[in-house]
């Protein structure tokens, strides 16, 4: 696995009776991968994981993997031996590596938390990264806590931080500089370069990959990055929301490329708040630079 880039956390577009949409995520997977992406993190956050089971996210993946680009499996569930076995199961179809979460809903100690990172880590020679968001998952990986980990496992070579804090980047990289890290929310990622970030996990990138991947470029060079990140910061700032996936799925009906479907506990926006959100991506929309 080749850690950098741009690589989107891919949504999982459901039919009308909500089972998974699979000849649509085909043809999304591709077509974000056609317009200069690197790879596909899939089952995380934005991709609904918590609502699929076992053998959708086995399927998920496979259809990912059609798409001959390096594919990333987020490892997320209840217990560490779910987890486990969700690390032995994307190997063993070909993914190229594992993004590995804390457990869904027990937020604990270190001790606990490392515990189950480690159990992941050894189940698989997968390339690993560790995904730190301490504002969805209650869990904060320090930054020596990283560093503790890679000392400990030749196959952690990533980390996606979501902490918000751009100072997270340089401390991690002051404490381990074999640990690639990458931006994980949308808000960031000019601030994020700048600070030593070398990829990063997208969310608007689902409706708007060849922007997204000229933004990343840009920042990269440091030079021509700031009037393409003022148009799109405001559709950035959608990633950075509670309600990130019904939002990041509007914008991909408004640009054609998906539906609003998400599946319960979430619930598409309705009302003004649908409004609204619809004013803000249609105003950015209308204003779309030409690339």
């Amino acid at each position: 696995m080749n850690w950098q880039g741009v690589i989107p956390a891919i949504t999982t577009p459901f039919r009308e009776d909500l089972s998974v949409d699979h000849d649509f995520l085909a043809k999304h997977a591709a077509w974000m991968i056609d317009q200069g992406c690197s790879g596909l993190v899939a089952l995380g956050s934005l991709g609904e994981g918590a609502t699929l089971e076992f053998d959708e996210k086995v399927a998920v993946l496979q259809t990912c993997l059609r798409t001959k680009a390096p594919v990333v499996a987020s490892i997320s569930a209840l217990s560490t031996q779910s987890a486990v076995q969700m690390a032995k199961k994307a190997e063993e179809i070909g993914c190229s590596g594992l993004m590995v979460l804390p457990p869904y809903v027990y937020s604990t100690d270190w001790r606990e938390m490392k515990a189950h990172i480690a159990a992941v880590l050894r189940a698989t020679k997968l390339s690993c990264m560790l995904y730190n968001n301490p504002i969805a998952y209650r869990t904060d990986f320090l930054p020596e806590q990283m560093a503790e980990l890679a000392s400990e496992h030749e196959n952690l070579h990533a980390v996606k931080e979501s902490a918000a804090d751009v100072r997270r980047i340089a401390a991690i990289r002051a404490l381990n500089k074999r640990l690639a890290i990458f931006v994980g929310v949308d808000d960031l990622i000019v601030e994020g370069i700048a600070a030593g970030a070398v990829g990063w996990i997208a969310g608007l990138v689902n409706a708007l990959p060849k922007e997204s991947v000229l933004l990343f470029e840009r920042a990269a060079r440091s030079q021509d990055v700031f009037d393409l990140y003022t148009w799109f910061l405001p559709l950035l700032r959608l990633d950075t929301v509670p309600k990130f996936v019904q939002l990041i799925k509007l914008v991909q009906a408004e640009v054609g490329m998906g539906s609003e479907r998400v599946r319960p506990p979430r619930l598409p926006l309705a009302g003004e708040e649908r409004d609204a959100a619809l004013r803000l991506i249609r105003a950015a929309l209308a204003s779309r630079p030409r690339l």
